[in-house]
């Protein structure tokens, strides 16, 4: 199953959301006027837009992913993203089991995010006010993309404040949550007589492919 062709070409736009603050023609608030949460969305497009903004990177996939990668990892938890994703199967995999399915997935979300990059722009973002949740440590932060000739797009972040740093776990777009997604389509080709070793291998192909022919939208299904 092609999961981005699942998602769809809206849901595929969730992850290069941050990355959409900096192209041109937007306005943010100022730094100072930002929640901490908001700061990391905000610190992580700027960290995004002096690195990946030169012409020599965009059109070097591989680059591109390398410099994706040490981005975002520190604003998104992966190891929380990773457990949720695989739920039950999580509690029965072995270690080796979990760091293979965590690098592979960590590949999978940062080659989603650095494709969908290359192929979206002209966004501008605005941020709506924060959505408490019952415990302190976890908020959600809303945001609205816009771009011309389209209806602007929400797309809020479930964070959770980890050792005093604010990570993203989910992000959900018009209210659809891609870690479900994920949870969904993982879970369903498990359970349809596949094994977790057989879903980190399919990634792991998938993962090897794409860094010599990225993903393009609307591509034939060649599995996850």
């Amino acid at each position: 199953m092609n999961f981005e062709r699942v998602v769809g070409a809206r849901a595929f736009a969730v992850w290069v959301s941050m990355a959409a603050l900096f192209f041109t023609g937007f306005t943010l608030a100022d730094e100072g006027g930002l929640t901490a949460p908001q700061k990391v969305i905000q610190t992580t497009a700027d960290q995004l837009q002096k690195n990946l903004q030169r012409p020599e990177i965009k059109s070097d996939f591989t680059k591109a992913t390398g410099i994706v990668d040490s981005i975002i990892r520190p604003a998104i938890d992966f190891d929380r993203v990773s457990i949720m994703v695989l739920g039950k199967y999580w509690k029965t995999a072995t270690p080796d089991q979990r760091e293979r399915f965590k690098t592979e997935f960590r590949r999978l979300l940062v080659r989603t995010y650095t494709t969908a990059f290359t192929e979206y722009s002209d966004w501008k973002i605005t941020y709506l006010p924060s959505t408490a949740e019952s415990s302190t440590d976890k908020t959600t932060v809303r945001t609205q993309i816009l771009q011309a000739g389209a209806q602007p797009v929400a797309i809020n972040y479930r964070m959770v404040n980890t050792k005093g740093d604010w990570k993203v776990y989910d992000v959900l777009i018009e209210g659809i949550s891609l870690l479900q997604n994920y949870r969904t389509s993982f879970t369903n080709q498990i359970g349809e007589g596949g094994s977790l070793d057989e879903l980190i291998a399919d990634l792991t192909k998938r993962n090897d492919t794409a860094h010599k022919e990225p993903i393009a939208e609307g591509a034939p299904d060649k599995g996850l």
